[in-house]
């Protein structure tokens, strides 16, 4: 049944598995080759798309760069080696996670594409289904119900 929407009425879908860290995501794109094997072998390359988060150090607490006590309430940019460190970090963890999703997928004969963007990831995602004109997103959940997901933020 799930295999049906891939391949409907002899078009081609767009298929992109959004990914990050998370446990949850792995099995999202398990999910999709478990369930999707097939025709995404004989399909359009599938997109494996993640986001590099932006660098939020815009300023560090003065204590935390080594200047004065812990109590030091004035903050001090970062140095730009700081900053580019982390950015190159962050390189590299995505396309750590982009290799091992494509290893993944070659296993199961999957032709894969991938693709990183650096921003917020609900931005990014909206905007890459957007511009690539995608079908089917597919993406893991963070694992909180509904319950948790409103006492948190107010919405589900």
């Amino acid at each position: 049944m799930a295999a049906e929407g891939v391949e409907e009425k002899g078009r081609r879908t767009k298929v992109m598995v959004a990914i990050d860290e998370s446990e949850c995501s792995r099995y999202a794109l398990e999910w999709a080759l478990h369930h999707l094997a097939e025709p995404l072998a004989s399909s359009l390359p599938l997109l494996l798309f993640t986001v590099q988060p932006f660098n939020t150090l815009g300023y560090i607490p003065a204590a935390a760069a080594g200047y004065g006590s812990a109590h030091a309430l004035a903050a001090v940019p970062p140095a730009p080696g700081l900053i580019k460190s982390l950015q190159e970090h962050q390189r590299k963890i995505a396309l750590s996670l982009l290799e091992s999703a494509e290893d993944l997928c070659a296993t199961k004969g999957v032709v894969t594409e991938k693709i990183t963007e650096v921003g917020d990831p609900k931005e990014a995602i909206c905007e890459a289904v957007e511009k690539f004109k995608i079908n089917l997103l597919i993406m893991g959940s963070h694992g909180r119900g509904a319950l948790q997901r409103f006492y948190e933020n107010g919405s589900i």
